[in-house]
Formats: structure tokens, C-alpha cells, sequence
């Protein structure tokens, strides 16, 4: 299982903080999440040799427009092992459930964002998964709790309907803010999740970090075809 963080400077904590304290925690590894104006400075395999846990470069791009996020996602594809857009705006979930090269739509009922059955379609054509984020369950309180719950709730209904891929995440910005799965489980629950299906939503960060690890390799040629050294 996987947890995808927000580290220093889009977080409180570094990425090596972040690392130690998911590994202590039971997770296989961390993806660094951050948003491609707030980059961090790490190296992932000496970090992942010192705790040993994977350590996934990656970017969650933030766009005034689906057509400025377009431009970025085209600049960070090769460079980033996952890539998602911060959603949260009907134009901008739309965007990202269309795009193949986009990996996550991170927190689609943020804000004014929705997802109904044509944006749910599209994701599991373009294998775009979508974002469980526990965040707001985890820290906000009352009122503003309930809503979130009921959004996740109507969220989880229509991937289940329709077969979208998803991750799920605590989306913390600080060390203090990572869950164990075991409470990320429990939070599920909540929302008619079971504990199988948080733990897939966990480990699909590692599953889409394998994939395209494989793709971004000099002997990747197309899905199902490598290129082999004939000596």
C-alpha cells in the first residue's frame, strides 16, 4: 500500500520526514505529490534506501483552465512517474478524466467539482483514477465533516456503478497528517467502503507508479512489446 503526500515546500514535512514516517506506519511507499509550482528537492533513491520504502516522483498539476493544465501535463509527463490534476472545478475534471496521459484526478469533489456518469465513463475508458480523498473526513469537524462524507458517499456509488479505477489517500501535507491504513480503513467504512476496497484504492498508487515505470524504460516499446538486446 501506498500513501501519496504533499511534502516541503507544498508541505510542512520533507519528502525523507514524510518517508520515515509512512514506513513506520506499514506503507510500501510514498508517492511525492506535489504541485508543479511548489516542486521539492529530494533524491527518491537514497531516501528509499535509508527507510526502505519506495519512493515515487510525481506531480499534482494546478490550472486556472484545462487549457493551461494541458501545457503542463505535456511538460511533466516524461518527467514525472505519476501524474495527477488537482481538481475540484467541472471544467477541470472533465479535463483530466479525458486526458490518458493523466494518471489521478486528485480530489474531484473539492469545491465546486462533481462527478456524474459521463465524467465516470470517461475515467474508466481513459484508465484516469479517481481520488478518495479522505482529507477534509479527517480534519474537519461538524457540519463541514457531514458534507464531505456525503460527497465521498455519492462519489464511491457512481465508481462503483461504473467501474472507475481509484486511489484513495489522506492527501497529508505534514508527517503528523499520515494515517496507518488500518485508520484509512476505518474511514472508509464510513462511506460503505469495505477494507479490501480501501487497500486496493492504497495500493493503486503503487500499481500506476509499476506501470509507468515500466513504460518510461529504454526497452518499452508498446503495451505487451519490449525491445530485447539480440547478445
Amino acid at each position: 500500500m501506498y500513501e501519496a503526500v504533499h511534502a516541503h515546500p507544498d508541505g510542512a514535512s520533507t519528502v525523507a520526514r514524510m518517508a520515515l514516517t509512512a514506513s513506520e506506519y506499514g506503507f510500501e511507499g510514498v508517492v511525492v505529490r506535489n504541485h508543479g509550482d511548489e516542486p521539492a528537492s529530494y533524491d527518491p533513491d537514497t531516501i528509499a534506501d535509508r527507510y526502505g520504502i519506495d519512493v515515487v516522483t510525481g506531480v499534482e498539476i494546478r490550472a486556472a483552465d484545462p487549457s493551461q493544465a494541458s501545457g503542463f501535463v505535456a511538460t511533466h509527463r516524461d518527467e514525472q512517474t505519476v501524474v495527477a490534476v488537482h481538481g475540484g472545478t467541472p471544467a477541470l475534471n472533465r479535463f483530466a478524466v479525458e486526458q490518458p496521459q493523466v494518471d489521478v484526478l486528485a480530489h474531484p469533489m473539492a469545491d465546486s467539482g462533481d462527478v456524474n456518469h459521463v465524467l465516470a465513463k470517461k475515467a474508466a475508458r481513459n484508465s484516469v483514477h479517481v481520488e478518495f480523498s479522505f482529507r477534509d473526513v479527517l480534519r474537519e469537524s461538524g457540519g463541514s465533516r457531514v458534507t464531505h462524507l456525503q460527497d465521498l458517499r455519492k462519489l464511491r456509488e457512481i465508481v462503483r456503478e461504473y467501474d472507475v479505477p481509484y486511489v484513495v489517500s489522506a492527501d497529508p501535507t505534514s508527517h503528523l497528517q499520515l494515517r496507518a491504513p488500518r485508520e484509512l480503513r476505518a474511514v472508509g467504512t464510513t462511506i460503505g467502503f469495505t477494507a479490501e476496497e480501501v487497500e486496493t484504492g492504497l495500493a493503486a498508487w503503487g500499481a500506476i507508479a509499476e506501470r509507468n515505470r515500466e513504460r518510461q524504460s529504454d526497452t518499452f516499446v508498446e503495451p505487451g512489446v519490449r525491445r530485447v538486446d539480440e547478445e
